[in-house]
This record gives C-alpha cells, structure tokens and sequence, in this order.
C-alpha cells in the first residue's frame, strides 16, 4: 500500500509547489506593476492560471500574499549575500563578489526594484520588521568585509557604513531608475551589452574609489 500511495503524496506536494510558485511570480509582476493596493486579486489568480480561492487557500489574503513575494526575494538574495561574504578570501575578492551578486540578483528580476519601492510605501512597521530580518546581518556582514579590508591594508580609510551605503546604491540606483536612465542616456538598461558595461563600471568605480591599489584588484 505504501508502495502506491507515496508517489501520488509526492506527486501532490509537487504539484502544490508549482501552483504555489505561479501565484508568487503573478503576483511579483502585479504588486509591481499596481502596488498592494493597486492590485486585484482575481486578476492575479487568472495570470497565475488558478482560480481566486486558491489564493486564499496558499496565503490567506492579499497582504499576505503581498508580504509573501517580497519574502521569497528577500529570502534567496539574503542566501547569496551570505554565501559571498561568508567567503574566507581577501576582503577585496569578498567586496567585489558581493557587488557582482548584488547586481546580478537585481538584474535577472526585473520586477523586483518596483517591489522594493512599493514595500517603501507600506507601513513603516512592516519596514522596519522585514530590513532586521534581512538585511541588518548582509548589512554587518558587508561592513565587516569593508573594516577587515582596512586593517589588512587593501582599502582606504573611510566610514564603513557609508561607504556599504555608497557601494550598494551603485546597483539599486541604476535599476530603480531604469526609465530614467533610459531617457536621460538613451540606452536600454538591460540589453546584455548594457549590463556587462554598467556591472564592469561600477566594479571599477568602486576599486578606484576604495582600494589602494585598483589595478591589483582587477582579475
């Protein structure tokens, strides 16, 4: 009995994380496109190719499913972080390790700036809860990284907070304001030949900004 009833349990959980899936990537593009309060939950079940009771049968109600998307992104970028600067490396190679995943996390979810910016204008508490969750320890990680880098002699001397805060808007910026740089330089943003320049860019911006010695960083 066992025998056959396992498959069709797996076969069951299988399906239940793929509906489950769907449902979050529909509603990433909607909460971005509209916000929390803009968007409606029927047209997100139609986009996820489920009907609406499933929603609430997965997340229970749309603040819910709205706090479940963001948790999802904050939850795999957190993972990559600390798998970048967990590294045991010299804190240049850590530094710019970190940056490359920063910038590819951000550019291959395109809708996940907008949904930063809509989590800005939620409640401040719902802030506050979810940056101590995830983002204080990839914060006192990099400033860790950036402070060992000065004691071993590889960067300048700055302010590490500051300076995490300057280094980490390198990225955001340029994806926040994808439309913006479109009109104001006339590229598209995320054309491959475009991410490669701007990635390259802000890698080397950030040597020649905070190492001693740019040029040994390189490679």
């Amino acid at each position: 009995m066992a025998a056959n009833t396992q498959p069709t349990a797996l076969s069951r959980e299988r399906r239940a994380d793929a509906t489950r899936h769907a449902i979050l990537a529909a509603a990433g593009r909607i909460f971005a496109e509209s916000g929390l309060d803009g968007a409606r939950t029927d047209r997100i079940a139609s986009a996820a190719g489920v009907n609406k009771a499933m929603l609430y049968y997965y997340f229970k109600s749309k603040d819910l499913l709205f706090l479940a998307v963001l948790e999802a992104n904050f939850k795999e970028f957190q993972r990559r972080a600390a798998e970048a600067l967990s590294s045991e490396a010299p804190a240049g190679a850590v530094l710019l390790r970190f940056v490359e995943t920063h910038f590819d996390f951000i550019s291959s979810r395109r809708d996940y700036p907008m949904l930063f910016q809509r989590l800005m204008l939620t409640s401040a508490a719902r802030v506050e809860r979810l940056a101590r969750k995830y983002f204080v320890p990839i914060a006192q990680g990099l400033f860790e990284v950036i402070e060992r880098g000065q004691r071993e002699g590889e960067f300048r001397k700055v302010d590490s907070h500051h300076a995490a805060i300057s280094i980490v808007a390198l990225n955001v910026f340029y994806f926040s304001a994808a439309q913006v740089v479109r009109s104001v330089a006339h590229i598209d943003p995320y054309s491959p030949a475009n991410l490669k320049r701007r990635k390259e860019e802000v890698l080397q911006f950030i040597r020649n900004a905070l190492f001693l010695d740019p040029e040994a960083a390189i490679g």
